[in-house]
Parts: structure tokens; sequence; C-alpha cells
């Protein structure tokens, strides 16, 4: 009993470091907006425009711990997941491409971190709606990620969607099988959800102050 209680103790300093550790990424992180690896730049060859897809989605925290969540929650609910975030994340550039407009984005990025979390926290809800949410919160990072291509020729184009979808779905099938080890080890896979909802939240904070 005591080196249960012990194990137990143990999981929640080490969820109590990662929720503080994520809350302070989070609160630092600049605008889902700005992250592309060459700033202001339209990408203008294919080279620039594959490493510019795959740097967006990694050097945003916000994208990032999204995408980490996502694959966590696959190892709930099934590889419809992410499947169903990437592509909802190339319409959501399309939109952007297409000058649509899309209320909020920002907000609707750092609230998709937040409600994953807790769905992971509480694992309630069906696939279906983890699905739905996934879809739904693409649309939102996607339109984020078409800012960093306004403008561009069609080669650089199609080679930062290409670059996006690629590492997406890389780091989500990563977290997937980390996600699968979690839920073998008691509530680490809920603490992981109170982590990302607790960066969220600061996310939200940010944008909000």
């Amino acid at each position: 009993m005591k080196k249960r209680m012990n194990h137990v103790d143990r999981l929640t300093v080490m969820a109590a470091i990662a929720t503080m550790t994520l809350v302070a990424v989070a609160a630092l992180a600049s605008p889902a907006f700005a992250h592309h690896p060459f700033g202001e730049a339209v990408p203008n060859s294919w080279f620039q425009g594959l490493v510019s897809g795959i740097g967006h989605p990694t050097l945003g925290p916000d994208h990032l711990m999204f995408i980490v969540a996502v694959g966590l929650l696959s190892s709930l609910f099934g590889l419809g997941v992410p499947v169903a975030f990437v592509v909802a994340s190339l319409v959501g550039t399309g939109l952007h491409l297409l000058l649509l407009s899309l209320p909020a984005p920002e907000f609707g990025i750092a609230a998709s971190v937040l409600v994953v979390g807790l769905l992971l926290a509480y694992r309630r809800g069906s696939a279906a709606v983890a699905v739905s949410l996934a879809a739904l919160a693409g649309v939102f990072h996607g339109y984020a990620y078409g800012e960093a291509v306004i403008g561009a020729e069609m080669t650089p184009l199609l080679a930062y969607l290409l670059g996006f979808s690629i590492v997406q779905l890389a780091i989500a099938l990563a977290a997937r099988q980390l996600g699968q080890q979690l839920q073998q080890r008691g509530e680490a896979l809920r603490f992981a959800g109170f982590a990302l909802s607790g960066a969220g939240a600061a996310f939200i904070s940010n944008i909000i102050l």
C-alpha cells in the first residue's frame, strides 16, 4: 500500500511539474500566426515551401501541443482523430488562401488545446465527438498556417501543404504510441490531459490580457 502511494505521489509531482512547464511555455508563446521559419517572407521555392510547412506546426507551442494532444487522444478514440485534424487543417489553409474570414482564429487555437486536454483528462465522449473536435480545431490551425503562404506560387504552396501534413501526422502518430504506453501506467494519461488543459488556459489568458 505504501509503495502504491509513493508511486501515486511521484506521478502527482511529475504532473505538477509538467503542468507548470507547459503553462510557462504557453504564457511566453507568441501569437499563433507568427510561427514559421522565414518570418514574414513568403516561400518562393519548393525547398522553402517544404521547410516552412514542416516548421510552422513545430515552432508554435500552441500548434505543437495540440498535435501532441490529438495523438494522445487517438490512443483512446482511434486513428480517425489525427486524420480528421490533418485533412481539416488543409481546409483551413484553403479558406485563408481564398481570403475568407474565420472569427477569432487565435482564440480558437488556444481553446482547442484546453478542450482536448480536458477530454483527455476526463476521458469522456466518443470517437465521433473526438473526431468532430479534431476536425473543427484543424480548420482553425490550418487557417493560421495559411498566413505564411498568401501570395505564394503553386510549387512552394504545394510543398508547404505537404510539409505540414507530413509533420503533423508524424508527431500525432508518435504521440499515439506514447498515449498507448501511458494508458498502462495508471493515471499518467489523465495527468497529461490536465497539463495540456493548463497550457490551453494560459494561451487563452495570454490572448485576453
